[in-house]
């Protein structure tokens, strides 16, 4: 089985919102409103200063999909890239399709003259802790904390 990587299209929206629902729900029990999401996902694709979305085929199929943002760092005069609403479909897990995303992320952030790779993840989702080690992440010394807004 062939994996492929490709930038998401605007075609791609409603699989995008279809897949981060499931992983809202799957990773944290959250039911995320739809149309909220789907205005969500049009706006990375209507400001590409936001962002991008990779999505995975397996075999021509699509079977996952990833989101890239950006922080700029002033201590590193450079944008660090956030790897966000990280989705695999139940079918292709296991199967090498985030490794691919992965290895695509890093590529495209090399080639940007990123200064790293960041993302987050669930306390209690070991087996992607245990994947993203395997990657080459590394646990950082920060502490994540938010004051919703909305």
């Amino acid at each position: 089985m062939t994996i492929t990587i490709r930038l998401a299209e605007r075609s791609d929206a409603a699989a995008v919102a279809e897949w981060n629902a499931a992983m809202a729900w799957e990773t944290e029990h959250k039911r995320l409103e739809h149309e909220v999401l789907a205005r969500g996902v049009a706006a990375v694709f209507d400001e590409p200063r936001r962002g991008f979305y990779l999505v995975a085929e397996r075999d021509g199929e699509p079977v996952g999909c990833l989101l890239v943002t950006y922080e700029w760092s002033d201590w590193r005069n450079g944008d660090f890239w956030w790897i966000q609403s990280v989705y695999v479909a139940p079918q292709a897990r296991r199967g090498g399709v985030f490794r691919a995303l992965y290895a695509d992320v890093a590529r495209r952030a090399g080639e940007a003259g990123a200064v790293g790779l960041r993302l987050y993840v669930e306390t209690e989702n070991l087996r992607a802790q245990s994947t993203y080690r395997d990657l080459g992440m590394e646990q950082c010394h920060y502490l994540m904390y938010e004051q919703m807004l909305k």
